[in-house]
């Protein structure tokens, strides 16, 4: 069972600064086509070519106008049963109404969300809330990240500092400093 695992069919959020490598860490671990919702004036997109391989493939970005239309893609994708998984980055923190909205037309289409907002900005209808950050590395080519789940309807919270190299949905968990259970091989 790996820890930063989403529920199927529901609704979940992600914040804080490393929202963006949690959000490609889980659209790598949901095969099929993806959307992502950004409003018309991001100014950050996703780059194609800077995503893990295969992954630009699948990715269909969608621009609306404004708010509602953002919200309106993000209810119809979600009750299409082809996505595998549906990002969104509302610019206002959603309401109960609207949460609950999404979380309905998750279960309908059998398609799961994350919806990727600005801090203490998250819904009471999500199913769970990441908090995401990323960390220093003991190294200059280290990429730490600290995802924690901040809320969990349906299971229990907790927090892991994990390696991911941003290519495939593999990760190696790592263990604070003195926690080690086994002691280090030495060289031969």
């Amino acid at each position: 069972a790996d820890p930063p695992a989403l529920h199927p069919h529901r609704v979940h959020e992600a914040e804080g600064r490393g929202r963006h490598a949690f959000a490609l860490f889980q659209a790598l671990r949901h095969p099929g086509p993806l959307i992502w919702i950004l409003p018309a004036h991001a100014p950050h997109m996703p780059m194609l070519r800077g995503l893990p391989q295969g992954l630009g493939a699948r990715l269909h970005l969608l621009r609306p106008a404004g708010e509602i239309d953002l919200l309106w893609c993000f209810e119809e994708s979600l009750r299409s049963a082809a996505p595998a998984l549906v990002i969104a980055e509302p610019d206002k923190p959603l309401s109960l109404t609207a949460g609950r909205r999404l979380q309905l037309a998750a279960e309908a289409g059998r398609t799961t969300g994350l919806v990727l907002t600005r801090l203490d900005a998250g819904s009471p209808a999500a199913q769970t809330r990441w908090h995401c950050e990323p960390q220093a590395g003991g190294s200059a080519d280290s990429t730490l990240h600290c995802w924690e789940c901040t809320k969990n309807k349906q299971g229990t919270l907790g927090r892991w500092v994990l390696n991911w190299n941003g290519a495939s949905a593999a990760v190696d968990m790592v263990c604070a400093a003195g926690e080690r259970h086994e002691p280090a091989r030495q060289a031969p």
